[in-house]
């Protein structure tokens, strides 16, 4: 072999060792460029499931507060609207304790109070049962006494004892009252 063979072999040699030196370090970088955009997308992963889990901690506390609040003051306003019949209630005492207060003027008051308070609890869904004159319904209404009154139809309410009360349709205390037998 001749010096110039000699030097193209070395050439080629160094070349070939070149080509496999960077054909091995491609893959080592693409492999370590793989691992680091693979570890990144985990770490990232990984934050956005602590958040993750860090909000529904915080929305279960929040809404946790939001339920306790609400059974708290679930009767605020019913409390509010009840204020107004115990100002009626002490208007009426006051006049009652008055020297020129008559019995006519107290039960006045005492029929205002009572209108200002059912219609208060009209306002939240509870209405009077007053059966007077109606049949007689054993679920909203509870016999007292059975009076023989061969005039008036059977079975019929004659007198309510102590009315009776509904909340939004359901019973909530049924009315006493006497029955014609």
């Amino acid at each position: 072999m001749t010096k110039k063979q000699d030097q193209d072999e070395s050439v080629e040699k160094i070349d070939d060792e070149n080509i496999e030196a960077t054909e091995q370090e491609a893959p080592e970088d693409d492999l370590a460029t793989q691992l680091e955009t693979a570890q990144q997308s985990a770490k990232d992963n990984w934050d956005k499931v602590l958040r993750a889990q860090a909000e529904m901690e915080n929305l279960k506390r929040r809404n946790a507060k939001d339920l306790e609040n609400a059974h708290k003051f679930a009767l605020d306003g019913f409390v509010k609207a009840l204020l107004e019949v115990k100002d009626s209630l002490t208007m009426g005492l006051k006049t009652a304790q008055d020297d020129n207060a008559s019995v006519d003027s107290i039960t006045e008051g005492l029929e205002m109070t009572d209108k200002v308070f059912l219609s208060t609890l009209e306002k939240f869904g509870v209405e009077l049962l007053n059966p007077t004159g109606e049949a007689f319904n054993p679920e909203f209404h509870e016999a007292v006494t059975m009076i023989p009154m061969p005039d008036k139809e059977s079975n019929s309410v004659l007198e309510v004892v102590q009315h009776g009360f509904t909340l939004n349709g359901r019973l909530v205390r049924p009315a006493m009252v006497v029955v014609v037998q």
